[in-house]
């Protein structure tokens, strides 16, 4: 195995969860029946600073005791000196989604809260805190938009200098940008973020994020600085995408606020102001896909910090700044969150070296060299090697004017070692080629590390498998994902870097079972909304910058908008996020049914990248209706459920009513009742995907299921292998184990040749590809690693959301077929699990159940069979409740605790 993923198949789950987190007291040690409060968050973070919503509260109890239950709860808020809101005892299990009922928050404050709850086995009780940002214009104190008001190459560095009288008690740093701002106060970084704050639409809605750096702040002197990059706001070359052209385009520019609570109960604002002083810095270029170029020689070492000489500075320009709200960042930051060693150097032509590093990773080198002044080292960057040996740097597709993924190091000829790391860009890379290395020889390893850069989301979903090709699949899906998230979900880190909403739709329940993403998911939800300001559909990718390009209809895309906020709900369990969007998702789903004559959608985007497609992408040869209409109906049945709990009955009628009439459209349009299978216009043979979303949305009859199921796993044997996109791909290994053909399932996913994700491993594959070619443009996609789903729910056999946040389905798939298999996730009430394994005719199931959930667990036992809880009898053991038999299996319910089944 390469690179620094677990080894596969091997060692215990590492430990996960909430319990514990802000000021808990602690998981609940094994036989340890005291209930334990922890996992203390307000609005889906923990501690967090800016917050300017009505905040959620969450907790999680946790206990060594089965079926421990939360009898109620009680909550109180306090603000400097005293309570604000005491939500008294409220009997009941709630323990997430609380929702803030005082009276207003006040701006740049901090507040305390506490939980106490009750519990059948003792009272619990935790504390935590939050910070409120600027809840209004008038909070900003008057805050400029300032920069530089012409365009140059150079990013600009911002400073000033301001006396403190007395001890700082407390100090609120906030910061807005258009663009990236990087920020240091008395030479001092408040932060790890990097890529900061994050991107939108800019004229919806500007991101700020939020520091405490009182302990960063004396009496006397201080001073902060800021160093402004481009990002997406301030793109300077001509691009596909048209970011360059966007409306809200403008130079890079920053607004900021520090709040000081001092001695006596004084408050002081400092903020940003022509006052401000404004230069060059050395940082000469900056692009989201060219890169960066620094000339260390325009260093100007201490701008940062108080006493610096800034007599050759000029005033900073105030500039108009981005016309979007101000909202705090909700999402959590992007950091560099791991570092990798190169792990081989080569020299393929005489003064270029390339580098290596163990896995492909989204980030950048960090360099450390020694040469004269005026001496550039020349960075590229690529996925892997050509025929001659250097990496793919190359812009394949013409999609950007000038350089693409290139860093230039320009040394100031110190005689010491200078090292220099990129803070504007990131790029896709496992390769990059070396020229201009100053020092004789090739660079040594030691001089090169990579920096490993995305959102910092925890890892919080777990799996494992006694097969080690698909424990290393799944470790290889979930380094892919995280390679794309970069405070919106991208399609690559090298190549468009784009918010693709049909990608981020196809993922993201694998998103919500693998990570801690509430608030990223949730944030690119209302990207998702800016970008239909003029109403209609929302557009293919979000943040959108006006990009000429028309890519509409689009249905499978477009329902990124209606499916993530539904499935963050199943998942999470907010209502609010389903309560913000309903509108707009119903005045889309009206936009759409209108033009989809008698019910019949179409799209422009329809089963891409299916095995016969060019390895550059492209549509499957079939009729794209089937899709566009399948996924048509997929929304409004998702979109009906969303009415329902939101108590609009009137809605839901009227939606129900809308999807019956497209199911009936479909079915007459495309069922081919005389080959018992769902057929296109122009279809190249059979579709496997055609049938496959069929059966997973419900378009079939329970009498047609079986036989279409059974011509999907014919022409899945017949070929040999899978033939669908990324649209069927996502359902079709879970809709053949579903209807009896699991061990058919399970021989394409460990496929070794052509079209597979173990072809892919075979290959060399660290991450997953953009296609299923070895040909791929793109070795970091997600979008064909939903495979992932099916590694949860059928192979380890757990499933949440169903029909709700706190429902867990336990039923291992194919106990038959592999030697055990365990998973992990984090629900709304805490850690849940199965972990499964097979001894001969005896099939052992463990299940860990979080307080507050519940779980239904299918045991593979007829009438008769000898079914164990701990060692007893199913019907003796402690909170095992039988539900049903069949003839096949034999299912119970269990609450809270930990279960191990024996059949």
């Amino acid at each position: 195995m390469t690179g620094s993923l677990p080894e596969a198949g091997t060692g215990p789950l590492p430990e996960v969860g909430g319990a514990g987190a802000a000021g808990g007291t602690g998981p609940a040690r094994p036989g340890d029946g005291a209930a334990r409060l922890g996992g203390l968050r307000a609005e889906h973070r923990t501690t967090p600073i800016g917050l300017d919503v009505v905040p959620r509260f969450s907790w999680i109890v946790t206990s060594g005791a089965r079926a421990c239950a939360q009898l109620s709860y009680r909550v109180v808020v306090a603000g400097p000196g005293a309570p604000v809101w005491d939500s008294g005892e409220v009997p009941g299990p709630r323990s997430y989604e609380v929702e803030y009922e005082g009276p207003p928050l006040a701006p740049l404050t901090r507040y305390e809260w506490e939980v106490t709850v009750r519990t059948t086995h003792g009272d619990a009780h935790a504390r935590s805190w939050f910070v409120t940002g600027p809840l209004t214009e008038a909070d900003w104190g008057g805050a400029a938009w300032i920069g530089r008001e012409r365009a140059r190459p150079a990013a600009p560095l911002l400073r000033t200098e301001f006396a403190v009288d007395g001890e700082v008690r407390s100090a609120l740093l906030v910061v807005a940008a258009g663009g990236y701002a990087d920020v240091s106060v008395n030479g001092e970084r408040p932060g790890a973020d990097v890529l900061s704050p994050g991107f939108t639409d800019y004229e919806d809605r500007v991101q700020y994020v939020a520091f405490e750096v009182a302990h960063l702040l004396r009496s006397g002197a201080n001073a902060i600085g800021l160093e402004l990059g481009r990002g997406f706001y301030g793109v300077t070359g001509a691009n596909t995408w048209d970011w360059h052209t966007a409306p809200w385009h403008g130079e890079p520019c920053a607004r900021v606020l520090l709040h000081l609570g001092l001695a006596g109960g004084r408050t002081r604002k400092i903020v940003s102001s022509p006052a401000w002083r404004r230069a060059d810095g050395p940082t000469r270029y900056d692009d989201p896909y060219g890169g960066e170029s620094y000339d260390a020689r325009h260093e100007r070492p201490g701008y940062d910090r108080p006493g610096f000489d800034d007599a050759g500075w000029r005033p900073a320009d105030v500039l108009a700044g981005p016309s979007g709200r101000l909202v705090n960042q909700r999402q959590q930051p992007v950091r560099v969150v791991e570092e990798l060693p190169v792990d081989q150097v080569t020299e393929p032509l005489p003064g270029v070296y390339v580098a290596r590093v163990p896995r492909v990773v989204a980030g950048w080198l960090q360099v450390r060299a020694t040469g004269a002044a005026g001496s550039t080292v020349t960075l590229r960057y690529g996925e892997r090697l050509t025929e001659r040996g250097l990496p793919n740097y190359e812009d394949e597709k013409g999609y950007f004017d000038g350089r693409f993924q290139t860093d230039e190091f320009t040394l100031a000829g110190t005689g010491e070692p200078e090292c220099w790391e990129p803070k504007f860009s990131w790029k896709g890379f496992q390769y990059v080629e070396i020229t201009g290395w100053p020092e004789p020889g090739p660079p040594p390893p030691g001089r090169l590390v990579a920096k490993v850069v995305h959102t910092d989301a925890a890892v919080t979903g777990r799996f494992d498998c006694a097969e080690p090709t698909l424990a290393r699949l799944h470790d290889v899906t979930v380094a892919t994902v995280l390679n794309n998230l970069h405070g919106i979900p991208t399609d690559t880190p090298k190549f468009e870097k784009n918010g693709w909403t049909g990608d981020g739709m196809l993922g993201a329940e694998m998103f919500l079972r693998n990570l801690d993403i509430h608030e990223f998911l949730a944030k690119w939800v209302d990207d998702i909304a800016d970008t239909r300001d003029g109403g209609g559909a929302p557009e293919v990718i979000a943040p959108h910058g006006g990009w000429h390009l028309d890519w509409s209809p689009a249905p499978p895309w477009h329902a990124a908008y209606v499916l993530i906020p539904w499935w963050i709900h199943r998942y999470t369990g907010d209502v609010r996020v389903l309560r913000e969007h309903y509108a707009g998702m119903r005045d889309y789903l009206e936009f759409e049914l209108g033009r989809s004559p008698g019910g019949i959608a179409d799209t422009t985007l329809g089963d891409w990248v299916s095995p016969e497609t060019d390895p550059g992408g492209g549509n499957a040869p079939e009729d794209p209706r089937v899709a566009a209409t399948a996924y048509l109906y997929a929304m409004l049945t998702a979109l009906a459920d969303v009415a329902g709990i939101l108590g609009l009955d009137g809605d839901v009628r009227w939606l129900r009513a809308r999807a019956g009439r497209v199911r009936a459209a479909f079915r007459e349009r495309f069922l081919d009742a005389g080959s018992g299978c769902v057929r296109g216009e122009g279809d190249s043979g059979f579709r496997q995907t055609h049938n496959v979303l069929a059966l997973a949305f419900g378009l079939l009859e329970e009498a047609e299921r079986a036989g279409v199921a059974a011509r999907v796993a014919a022409d899945v044997s017949a070929r040999g292998h899978l033939n669908t996109g990324a649209l069927g791909t996502k359902y079709l290994l879970p809709v053949l184990t579903d209807h009896g053909h699991g061990e058919l399932a399970l021989a394409v996913a460990l496929r070794p040749e052509f079209p597979g994700w173990a072809f892919w491993l075979e290959q060399g594959a660290t991450t997953l590809w953009e296609h299923w070619s070895a040909a791929s443009r793109s070795r970091g996609h997600y979008f064909l690693g939903t495979v992932d789903d099916w590694l949860f729910t059928h192979v380890a056999g757990l499933r949440q959301g169903t029909p709700d946040a706190d429902t867990l389905t336990v039923r291992p798939a194919l106990t038959r077929a592999l030697a055990g298999a365990r998973a992990e996730v984090v629900t709304p009430r805490g850690t849940a699990g199965v972990a499964w394994r097979r001894d001969g005719d005896a099939l052992t199931v463990g299940v860990t159940v979080p307080v507050g959930a519940r779980a239904y667990v299918h045991l593979p036992a007829a009438p008769g069979d000898l079914v164990t809880e701990g060692g007893v009898p199913c019907a003796e053991a402690e909170g095992v409740e039988p539900v049903r038999e069949t003839p096949e299996e034999t299912v119970v319910l269990v609450r809270a605790g930990t279960y191990s089944f024996t059949v």
